[in-house]
């Protein structure tokens, strides 16, 4: 009798165990990235007490502010969207229109960038277009003079093309796949040329597409820092830089009202973004894509021809663009000044963990720090999302407002993420007559899961908006919970987006530099991309050498995103 009582109670927290994890997901939310960056606007307009405009005013009156920071950051981001969408483009042409020998590498190597710590992005484009780098290397054998690209606008926008064309051409390469091809057959049978039956029929169907694609793009450059930060420095600071300033000169009202006027831009452009998914998740895809053209070496017409010119012509683009920065990395990391080959930057690294300061940068707590940090980010940023995409997935009265709160931390940047920490928690919270702060690893972790959360609900909402519905109700006809129908059937559908999404969580945590930069407590508490910009700080060997460790730390996590992370396209 006594294990009635004990089944009846199982069975009613398994009842009510999906939403007790949806409220726990709204106060961790609540408490680690709505509060704090709540702190960053109070921060704002705020002053003694009292409520003021004055901040924000100032800035927004300011021509050195207007026009040498905001305007500069519009400028750099918009054209780092141009030349995204001018290389991303003809890789969404290729993989949804043809067939050819190399296609999934080629594939494989654009969505390399996407899963790469920001800035080991920035070393490689330092080891490749620095005064001794790569190309005044190879310039110098031709006996041409040498060219000075760091520090100035054309670098950061090559840098951010690199970090954000891999988007646009998956953004636009499933577009391009979901054209019904009766459509484009009828337009042909009714006299349209090709290029008529593209401009009329296919082109308006992936301009909304391309549209999303500028715009996250524009977003995300908008936001960019350590790339910014290593290839422009303080002289092109963005918002995203001189924020940082203010807050290592302490000057955190100032820093705050310019992290509220990139926030209010970046979140409304990120509702663009979610409306246009929305629409696109109602339309459905299609069952007749077009079929793609094979392209053999072997063929010699003069159409195939100019076709495998195109495809030979790309992927030397490909080439130059995505493998010759991590390339420069790896050499940089292994020459010396004359040009030959030596370990000394690896002996420089071994020496620093063996005998340096305790002040200084060591590489082996970098790396256990990574890693600690990425497993913490991964036991809480995979349930959040998983969450997340269920609860954004399902109709109910009030939808949109929970996917657009959900996906908010999308839209803020590291940056302020961490600096509403900082003022938030880390420097304590009065709660009934109670000290509270979180710091160290704790803030760390919180900022990390935050930022990464919103690529396992990308990942993983996807997969439940195409699962038949009958299969929960035909589970639940027979007698299981709403959990259990969750466990036993829904998650085992979606286990391969979840695997995707926490590769992106580790991935996205052991890159993370923008919100670790300010969290991190002295030098016992930095990770391996902290521990790279102190080492390019000082000299450029042993950062490219501790690059080619964070290199080959998260070559694990962009392997397990190739393999199970086909929807990634769909953020």
């Amino acid at each position: 009798m006594s294990g009635i009582p004990v089944r009846r109670v199982a069975r009613f927290f398994e009842q009510r165990l999906l939403s007790f994890v949806a409220g726990l997901t709204a106060v961790i939310l609540l408490v680690l990235f709505y509060y704090p960056v709540a702190t960053v606007f109070a921060d704002a307009v705020l002053e003694d007490g009292g409520l003021t405009i004055e901040p924000l005013v100032a800035i927004l009156t300011s021509e050195f502010y207007l026009v040498d920071i905001i305007w500069f950051t519009t400028k750099q981001a918009f054209y780092s969207t141009l030349a995204s969408l001018a290389l991303g483009l003809p890789a969404a042409w290729l993989f949804s229109r043809f067939e050819f020998p190399g296609r999934e590498t080629l594939r494989s190597l654009t969505i390399l960038p996407f899963v790469m710590p920001s800035i080991m992005v920035a070393i490689g484009f330092v080891a490749t277009f620095g005064r001794n780098g790569t190309l005044n290397r190879v310039l110098s054998v031709v006996g041409l003079p040498p060219v000075e690209l760091l520090f100035t606008l054309e670098a950061i926008i090559v840098a951010h093309a690199f970090y954000n064309a891999p988007l646009v051409a998956r953004i636009v390469t499933a577009a391009w796949e979901s054209v019904d091809a009766r459509t484009v057959e009828t337009a042909r049978s009714l006299g349209a040329t090709p290029r008529r039956a593209f401009r009329d029929v296919v082109l308006p169907q992936l301009l909304p597409s391309i549209g999303i694609g500028a715009t996250l793009t524009f977003i995300f450059t908008f936001a960019s820092f350590p790339i910014v930060l290593a290839l422009g420095g303080f002289q092109l600071a963005t918002i995203e830089v001189f924020v940082y300033s203010k807050v290592r000169d302490l000057a955190y009202a100032e820093a705050a009202s310019l992290a509220v006027i990139e926030t209010v831009i970046s979140i409304a452009l990120t509702a663009v973004y979610l409306r246009y998914e929305a629409n696109q998740r109602a339309a459905g895809g299609t069952a007749n894509p077009l079929p793609r053209q094979s392209v053999l070496p072997s063929d010699v017409t003069p159409k195939s021809t100019l076709r495998t010119a195109g495809i030979a012509g790309y992927t030397a683009i490909v080439g130059l663009v995505f493998i010759v920065p991590i390339a420069s990395m790896i050499l940089a990391s292994v020459t010396g000044g004359d040009g030959g080959l030596t370990l000394s930057h690896y002996a420089f690294l071994v020496e620093r963990q063996a005998t340096g300061a305790s002040f200084q940068v060591k590489p082996l707590p970098a790396i256990v720090n990574s890693l600690v940090f990425a497993g913490g980010t991964l036991l809480v940023a995979v349930p959040m999302g998983v969450t997340m995409a269920i609860l954004t997935t399902r109709t109910y009265r009030g939808r949109g407002l929970i996917d657009v709160l959900s996906m908010a931390p999308f839209a803020v940047s590291g940056i302020v993420v961490g600096l509403g920490l900082l003022r938030g928690l880390v420097f304590g919270v009065d709660v009934f007559g109670t000290r509270i702060s979180v710091t160290g690893a704790l803030a760390i972790v919180a900022a990390h899961s935050v930022g990464a959360y919103p690529f396992v609900t990308r990942n993983v909402a996807p997969l439940f908006s195409r699962l038949d519905g009958r299969l929960v109700e035909s589970a639940r006809s027979l007698g299981a919970t709403r959990t259990r129908a969750l466990l036993d059937i829904e998650l085992p559908l979606v286990w391969t987006g979840v695997v995707a999404g926490a590769a992106f969580a580790v991935a996205i945590s052991i890159g993370e530099f923008d919100s670790t930069i300010i969290l991190a407590e002295g030098s016992g508490s930095y990770t391996m991309p902290v521990a790279v910009e102190r080492f390019l700080g000082r000299r450029l060997g042993p950062a490219t050498a501790m690059g080619c460790v964070l290199l080959a730390v998260t070559s694990l996590s962009f392997f397990v995103v190739d393999r199970f992370g086909g929807r990634w396209g769909e953020l």
